[in-house]
């Protein structure tokens, strides 16, 4: 696990939480699926991808700006939360992206239709969160300026200031468990347990699929076909290199989950990078640093700078590194 972040320049972010605040803010998250139902690119769900520890998110609910909450952690890479019960039932696909925030519940609740005056003026000019007449509009999470962030901290009140002001975003050893690694191993250990009880996979197949899951077995004996070292490291030494699928484990099929092209040998380190999208390579071997990444922790982990070339990949490990670059690397655009 990398260092805790640095402190940046926070972006402020506005959710629509109509149907999930009672589950969302119980849980200390964020949740959206990652495409709209077709598959279809969303930029409303693309945001989750941007959002970095010490943002600050505005929660809007039943047309009152109800809570405010300071990011703990980058996305994760999470099924739809099962306390979401029938809610959403026709959104596709279900993955989507969970982000950990900290929650603060606001006695002054303001209504943003009723100060729109004073709001106006500050709207995005492009994807603003509410209408000119002060009217919501229908999307999941809205990025929004500093300006319009400091006017509505303003017409929240000293509760806000205050929280803004003092928040310490920094995780415990506890939150940074519960916001990254329990989350994706309770994701894993659902898969596992559709293996274990599939009548029709072999028990021979079973074990090499759980195995798999961590590198290890039939799927790294193939991987190692194709790679010696360490992408990143070139570290050689086979005891210190992990088996890690391009493609996640918790993403793939069973072909997937054993093909030795889904892969890459990399050091524990460079493993945890690349599973969670801090960083990703190109079809043509450069590095891609996400820049949500904590550059000090990349400092001191001695990872190269973007655009360090790290060789040649087959053809099949370039269509699984689509895959990773459109829906696992985290991003952020200014």
């Amino acid at each position: 696990m990398p260092d805790l972040p640095i402190k940046r320049e926070p972006k402020y972010w506005w959710v629509n939480q109509n149907q999930t605040f009672k589950q969302e803010f119980e849980g200390g998250y964020l949740w959206s699926p990652r495409r709209s139902k077709g598959d279809k690119f969303n930029p409303f769900y693309e945001n989750m991808r941007e959002v970095a520890p010490g943002d600050y998110v505005f929660s809007f609910v039943d047309q009152k700006l109800q809570a405010i909450s300071v990011v703990l952690y980058c996305a994760a890479p999470s099924p739809k939360p099962e306390e979401f019960g029938a809610i959403g039932a026709n959104w596709h696909p279900t993955l989507g992206w969970m982000v950990s925030v900290r929650y603060k519940l606001l006695k002054n609740a303001i209504s943003p239709a009723q100060h729109i005056e004073i709001i106006r003026p500050y709207l995005p000019a492009h994807r603003s969160p509410l209408q000119a007449s002060g009217r919501g509009n229908q999307a999941y999470l809205f990025s929004i300026g500093k300006e319009m962030a400091e006017v509505l901290i303003g017409l929240i009140g000293k509760e806000a200031q205050e929280f803004v002001s003092h928040q310490d975003y920094q995780l415990s050893k506890e939150e940074i468990l519960v916001a990254d690694k329990n989350r994706v191993s309770e994701w894993e250990n659902k898969e596992q347990e559709k293996i274990d009880s599939d009548p029709v996979i072999p028990a021979t197949e079973k074990e090499y699929l759980r195995k798999s899951r961590i590198g290890q077995g039939l799927f790294r004996q193939r991987l190692m076909d194709f790679e010696k070292s360490c992408r990143i490291t070139k570290v050689t030494n086979p005891e210190h290199l992990v088996g890690s699928h391009i493609r996640p484990w918790r993403e793939s099929d069973n072909k997937q989950r054993l093909d030795g092209e889904n892969g890459l040998l990399l050091t524990p380190t460079v493993d945890h990078l690349f599973d969670r999208g801090f960083i990703s390579f190109e079809n043509n071997g450069s590095l891609i640093v996400s820049p949500v990444a904590d550059k000090l922790s990349l400092d001191k982990m001695s990872i190269p700078d973007m655009g360090f070339n790290v060789g040649t990949f087959t053809a099949l490990q370039k269509q699984y590194l689509d895959f990773h670059r459109d829906k696992i690397l985290l991003k952020r655009t200014h």
